[in-house]
C-alpha cells in the first residue's frame, strides 16, 4: 500500500460525463476519463482493508485492492494482468457495471466517498489494448469440442474459459453479431460496439469459433450447416419450444452450454396494446444500435421517436437507455412511470441496511438529459386514433401492507389520467425461462438459468459452467 493516508487526504474525483448540450445529438459515449496523474491518485485511496468487502461483494471476486495498489505504483501491466485474472472482459464491467464493489467499499461506509473501482478497471483495460499487454494466448488442444449456444456476456465468459482449457469451442449466436444485450440492448453512449468487436477478434484470433444466424457446422466433415431452430424467428433462448436451442448439433460436442439469456419481455396486457406506437423497450433499442451498425429500415419498420412525446414504462436501467435515445432520435418529451414507490434520496437505504446493496434513488446521465420521472403509477389503458398511440391512461395508486404478508396491496390514489404519448416503451424486465430436463452433458449459464441480472453476474456464472463442464468431461 503506496500511500496509507490518501483516503483521508484525497477525495472521490469522478470523471463525470460531457455536457449535456453535446452528447445528446450523438450516440459516442457519453463518460469521460481523467488523466493518468489523477487516475492514479484515486486508486491511492484504496485502503487494502484487512476484510476487503469489494472482493466480496463482486460476483467475480475481483481483487480490488491489489490492482488498484498496482496502477497507484504506475505498474499497469501488473494491474491488468491481477484484474484480468478474475474478470475476463474489464472493459465491458468498466463501462456498464453498477459496480457492487463500490458499494461494499468499506470507505463507502466510512463516508459515502468509496473507490472509483469501476473507473479505474476501465482505465487500465484500455491503457492494456493501448499499450498492448494484451496478446492472443493460444492454449494446447485436448481434443474435445465444446459448443455454447448464445455469445451474451455469460456464453463468450465461457467460450473463453473453456477455450483456455484447451477445448475447441464453437459459439453459435441467433443473431448476426456476438455481444448479445451488450450489442443489442445497451446503448452505444454507454458501451462503443467498437469495444466488443475488438474482444470478440481477440478471442477468435485465440481459437473460438463463432456462428451467427444460427447456422453450424456439426462435424468438420459436413460442408453444410445445420439450422439449429426451424424457425429463424424464434428466439434462440426460448426454453419453452418443441425444439431445444442446442438440436441439430448431434454428437459432435462433447457438451454443450446454453448461455440464451432471458428473451421474454414482461408484457402489459391493457386495452389498446395493439395500437402503433407501443413497443418492448428493447425493439427500439435494438433496432437503434443496428441503424448505427448500418442496417438500414424502411419507414414502417423504423421505431422513433423524432417530435413525439414519448412514454417509458419501467424504472429500471432499460427504461434509463429508452430516454437517452430518445433524446437522441429528437424526441419532443419524455416521461418515465414507475408502479413501485419511489426508492429513499441520499446514500443510505434504512429499510435496506448493510450488507443488502441499497435501494436508493439512482439518477442516470439520461435522466440528466432531461425527463419527468414519476412514481407510484399504475398504468390502465393506450388509448389511440386511427390504429396509432395518442395518450396513456395512468392512475396514482398506493400501496399497503397485506395482512397475510407477502407482497403488499395496491390500492387506488388518484383519478385516472391521460398521458400525451405517441411512443410507449415497456421496459419492464424479463421473465425467467422455465427448462427442461436435460442429458448431462448440456448445462444452462447466466440468465437463461438464473432470469435477468447484471452482465457481471452473468459472466461470472459462464465462468463458474465452464468449471462445471471441464470437471464433466474431465471424468469421462
Amino acid at each position: 500500500m503506496g500511500n496509507p493516508k490518501a483516503f483521508l487526504e484525497i477525495h472521490r474525483q469522478e470523471a463525470g460525463y460531457r455536457p449535456i448540450h453535446d452528447r445528446i445529438h450523438d450516440f459516442g459515449e457519453v463518460e469521460q476519463t481523467l488523466n493518468t496523474r489523477e487516475r492514479k491518485l484515486q486508486a491511492s485511496r484504496c485502503m487494502d482493508c484487512g476484510v476487503p468487502f469489494c472482493h466480496w461483494a463482486c460476483p467475480l471476486g475481483n481483487k480490488a485492492p491489489e490492482w488498484n495498489d498496482a496502477l497507484y505504483k504506475g505498474d499497469w501491466e501488473l494491474a491488468y494482468r491481477l484484474l484480468n485474472s478474475t474478470n475476463p472482459f474489464p472493459e465491458f464491467t468498466g463501462r456498464i457495471c453498477p459496480a457492487l464493489c463500490e458499494k461494499a467499499c468499506v470507505l463507502n461506509r466510512f463516508n459515502h466517498e468509496p473507490t472509483t473501482n469501476r473507473e479505474d478497471e476501465c482505465a487500465i483495460t484500455e491503457a492494456a489494448f493501448r499499450e498492448g499487454y494484451i496478446q492472443p494466448r493460444i492454449p494446447v488442444r485436448n481434443g474435445k469440442r465444446v459448443a455454447v449456444v448464445g455469445a451474451g456476456p455469460a456464453g463468450i465468459a465461457a467460450a473463453d474459459a473453456l477455450n483456455q482449457m484447451g477445448y475447441t469451442v464453437t459459439v453459435f449466436e441467433k443473431n448476426e453479431a456476438a455481444g448479445g444485450l451488450l450489442r443489442y440492448g445497451i446503448p452505444n453512449f454507454k458501451l462503443n460496439k467498437a469495444i466488443i468487436d475488438r474482444r470478440i477478434a481477440l478471442l477468435e484470433t485465440e481459437g473460438i469459433e463463432f456462428k451467427y444466424n444460427l447456422k453450424a457446422s456439426p462435424s468438420p466433415s459436413q460442408g453444410e450447416g445445420v439450422e439449429i431452430h426451424s424457425d429463424p424467428d424464434a428466439s434462440a433462448s426460448s426454453c419453452n419450444q418443441t425444439s431445444p436451442p442446442w438440436e441439430g448439433l448431434g454428437e459432435a460436442f462433447s457438451a454443450i452450454i446454453i448461455a440464451t439469456g432471458t428473451p421474454t419481455a414482461r408484457d402489459l396486457k391493457i386495452p389498446g396494446r395493439e395500437l402503433n406506437g407501443v413497443h418492448f423497450a428493447l425493439e427500439l433499442l435494438s433496432q437503434q444500435n443496428r441503424v448505427l451498425a448500418g442496417m438500414d429500415f424502411n419507414k414502417n419498420e423504423r421505431i422513433t421517436a423524432k417530435g413525439k412525446d414519448v412514454l417509458v414504462i419501467g424504472g429500471g436501467d432499460t427504461g434509463s437507455d429508452c430516454i437517452g435515445t430518445a433524446h437522441r432520435q429528437g424526441c419532443k418529451s419524455v416521461t418515465q412511470i414507475e408502479i413501485m414507490p419511489k426508492p429513499v434520496e441520499g446514500p443510505e437505504d434504512p429499510q435496506n441496511p448493510w450488507p443488502n446493496f441499497p435501494r436508493t434513488l439512482k439518477t442516470t446521465s439520461s435522466h440528466e438529459e432531461g425527463c419527468t420521472r414519476r412514481w407510484n403509477i399504475n398504468t390502465l389503458e393506450f388509448i389511440g386514433e386511427n390504429g396509432k398511440l395518442k395518450g396513456v391512461k395512468v392512475q396514482e395508486i398506493d400501496w399497503k401492507p397485506n395482512p397475510d404478508g407477502g407482497r403488499p396491496i395496491m390500492v387506488e390514489k388518484g383519478e385516472p389520467e391521460i398521458i400525451k404519448a405517441e411512443l410507449c416503451l415497456l421496459a419492464m424486465g424479463f421473465l425467467k425461462p422455465e427448462h427442461p430436463e436435460y442429458p448431462s452433458n448440456v448445462f444452462v449459464c447466466g440468465d437463461a438459468k438464473n432470469g435477468a441480472s447484471l452482465v457481471v453476474r452473468a459472466m461470472a456464472s459462464g465462468i463458474e459452467t465452464a468449471r462445471k463442464v471441464n470437471d464433466y468431461l474431465s471424468k469421462m
